[in-house]
């Protein structure tokens, strides 16, 4: 086991707290919240308790409603110690039009989505100024949202349901300037995400397509290079005893469970912090769409084919730069 020197400079500290926070977040904050809503209830403090149920039952669609986003929140000065960890850096190809609504699908979700959430959910990486006028919205599984006090927490990144109906609420919105991301292969994906892979859950996603055909929102293609390398994962090929288990788990519950590990806080064999590798998310150029508010399956899977060979130039036009191999090409499933 090779262990940290001593001698870490107090910047790359602070990153590495940055992340361990985050990580706490992804795994458990949402349990912690709900087992501190039951002590309280049970203290003298439970009025505490009752007045966040109250508020909790008139705000409960408001994740459905654009949620309700802070730019303090996005700018707190730790997401930038999480970033420069990997480090992260967002690349523009061309610029969007703060006019026009966007749904953007982003590409490999990888185990713990870092990238989706350090571009997008956070202004580390200088979104505001790469694309002045678009505010970014990120779809996360509804019941991240089902937890007291980190529901709120949540949706202070611009985070949202991955309903249809709250895609459509921030789609329909006047004015412009608003990105609804989706991460496309969700859990389902995770399970594949390890080093050196490029497979993508795509080929029966379709619905992203659709929406943005009934609100006549351009698509587009971001690619994160380097979202894989950040854990390594126990071996599941399909057909193995263990993806057949992570397949009816994810059923049941309605996220995977891969068994990843990277390396520890103070040594770096072993852990659930992410290695330190680098990620470029790549956001590509957008794809116009027509408004049809009742598309003809042909017409989505029409579009859809045509996104899959822009994400898959996207990928192409970048790889080299990272080092992967020319005959190396995305893998849709």
């Amino acid at each position: 086991m090779k262990f940290a020197p001593l001698s870490v400079p107090w910047e790359r500290r602070l990153q590495t707290f940055a992340v361990l926070q985050w990580v706490f977040s992804f795994l458990a904050l949402a349990q912690t919240c709900i087992v501190i809503f039951i002590v309280l209830l049970f203290s003298r403090f439970w009025f505490i308790s009752v007045l966040y149920g109250i508020w909790w039952y008139l705000d409960w669609d408001k994740p459905r409603q654009g949620g309700r986003r802070s730019n303090f929140v996005r700018n707190w000065r730790i997401w930038h110690h999480m970033k420069n960890y990997f480090p992260v850096l967002l690349v523009k190809t061309a610029d969007l039009d703060p006019s026009r609504n966007y749904v953007a699908a982003f590409h490999p979700h990888g185990v713990l989505v870092a990238g989706a959430f350090l571009s997008l959910g956070t202004d580390s990486t200088g979104f505001s100024s790469i694309f002045p006028g678009i505010r970014p919205f990120l779809m996360i599984l509804n019941f991240w949202f089902h937890a007291p006090f980190s529901r709120d927490y949540l949706m202070s990144f611009g985070l949202v349901s991955s309903d249809k109906s709250s895609g459509t609420y921030i789609l329909k919105k006047k004015g412009g300037g608003n990105l609804l991301a989706i991460v496309i292969g969700g859990a389902r994906e995770a399970l594949d995400a390890r080093p050196g892979a490029f497979k993508l859950v795509l080929k029966n996603r379709m619905g992203f397509v659709r929406l943005a055909l009934e609100n006549g929102a351009a698509l587009v293609p971001i690619f994160s290079f380097g979202e894989n390398d950040l854990y390594k994962q126990v071996s599941n090929p399909p057909g193995s005893w263990l993806r057949y288990v992570q397949n009816k788990l994810q059923k049941i519950m309605y996220l995977s469970l891969p068994l990843f590990h990277g390396r520890g806080v103070f040594q770096y064999s072993l852990g659930l912090m992410p290695f330190r590798q680098p990620i470029t998310t790549i956001v590509g150029k957008p794809i116009e769409v027509q408004q049809i508010m009742n598309p003809s399956e042909e017409e989505v899977s029409q579009l859809h084919q045509k996104y899959i060979k822009e994400l898959c130039n996207l990928f192409e036009a970048h790889k080299l730069k990272f080092n992967i191999p020319a005959d190396q090409h995305l893998e849709i499933i």
